[in-house]
């Protein structure tokens, strides 16, 4: 990669961000990422207002522009060019974010790029490294359609995650979010092919969805994470043919909850989670008195959660299993959890040995600008001179959209 220094702004939501990225032929390296948080504000509505969204973007990108480039020690004249989310999104918020962006182009005379959100989500994996241990779940064990490549389960095994630009393709991308749950296939860098998504609701709103169910605040997904760390397990060791009083002790450490895995044994690889979300409605609604229990709260929690990860998982590794994949990806917000990320990396692991397990630094998660600064430098890159020079045209040219396509 060529020497480029890449400003970039991401606004699709409720997160105000801006990035300053070097990319070299030593990779990516982030300069300065900056992320105001809108959380407190949208929490009281229990998920975000756009018209709320958009003002405080405007209000945030005076302060985070000037402390952006305060860190990356960096004058708007040495920037190469600016990359800023188009789309998909909240319009209000995109359109703050784009205009912004055009109006740096036209002062500084750079060019500017669209990039599409979930595109930035991807390319989050180019930048950071992780390493962690983990178990697998038995309902990916039993889940059909799915060829065992192991013998037994793997537990406790550490899985290294490389720090490259160089992934092997093909690749098998599951993006997870709150707006999107898909799985993409890349034959190369900027090719896309959308295998499967949900057929209503993301993921990620469903964790949402399920947090105000219960609750337990917003966020939903670190809402409802936090408290499945609190479910406790019934004791592995009690058999059938203990006595009376243990056996009670049991029932009252566990309620039974289990929840469907919806469409987990389907052959194709769409998601659907607005089922799961209403199973929990209607969990509640028959013990509305439990709900003051944080036993119940945690139970529920970890088995919503844990109903998520082996859908995840599942699709996954049959897509796999068709495609071939050299290395598997998790990308989107949802790509936070720690359960997801632990677990998929197992089953992988287990499942398809072969296959390389890449995952975003936990800090590249959410949304930030410094992933939308990232697929701006792969297109940067394969871009030829004619068409960077379009590119200084594109404060007239790009344009929001709420439903992006990407292509």
């Amino acid at each position: 990669m060529s020497n480029t220094l890449i400003l970039s702004i991401e606004t699709s939501c409720d997160d105000t961000a801006i990035a300053i990225l070097r990319s070299s032929e030593k990779g990516l390296e982030i300069l300065t990422n900056q992320v105001s948080s809108q959380v407190k504000l949208h929490a009281k509505w229990g998920g975000v207002v756009p018209n709320l969204a958009a003002r405080e973007h405007l209000n945030n990108f005076p302060k985070l522009l000037k402390i952006a480039l305060e860190e990356a020690d960096i004058l708007p004249s040495q920037l190469d060019a600016i990359a800023v989310t188009n789309g998909p999104g909240l319009i209000p918020a995109l359109l703050v974010g784009v205009n912004y962006a055009k109006t740096l182009s036209y002062l500084w005379e750079k060019p500017l790029f669209g990039i599409h959100h979930i595109e930035g989500h991807i390319y989050a994996n180019f930048v950071g490294i992780s390493n962690f241990q983990f178990p697998i779940s038995k309902e990916i064990q039993n889940s059909k359609n799915i060829k065992k490549k192991s013998p037994s389960i793997i537990e406790n095994c550490e899985l290294k995650i490389e720090n490259s630009t160089s992934k092997e393709f093909p690749i098998l991308c599951l993006v997870v979010s709150g707006g999107h749950t898909q799985l993409v296939l890349m034959k190369d860098h900027l090719q896309y092919e959308i295998i499967g998504q949900t057929l209503d609701d993301a993921v990620g709103e469903a964790f949402d969805k399920v947090a105000r169910i219960l609750g337990i605040g917003y966020p939903g997904g670190p809402a409802v994470a936090l408290r499945a760390q609190n479910f406790q397990f019934p004791n592995p060791n009690f058999q059938s043919n203990l006595n009376d009083k243990i056996s009670n002790v049991q029932k009252n450490t566990s309620y039974g909850i289990k929840f469907p895995r919806p469409m987990m044994n389907k052959k194709n690889f769409d998601f659907s989670f607005s089922g799961l979300k209403t199973a929990v409605l209607y969990e509640t609604k028959k013990n509305p008195a439990l709900l003051k229990d944080k036993n119940y709260i945690a139970e529920i929690c970890h088995e919503f959660q844990q109903a998520c990860v082996d859908v995840l998982i599942s699709k996954t590794l049959k897509a796999a299993e068709l495609y071939s994949p050299k290395t598997i990806m998790l990308a989107g917000g949802v790509s936070a959890n720690r359960q997801l990320r632990e677990q998929l990396g197992q089953a992988i692991k287990q499942f398809t040995p072969n296959t390389s397990y890449k995952i975003p630094d936990i800090s590249l998660t959410g949304d930030n600008a410094a992933m939308i600064a990232a697929a701006a430098a792969f297109r940067l890159e394969k871009m030829s001179d004619v068409q960077k020079k379009k590119a200084m045209a594109g404060w007239k040219n790009i344009q929001a959209s709420a439903n992006l396509q990407m292509k």
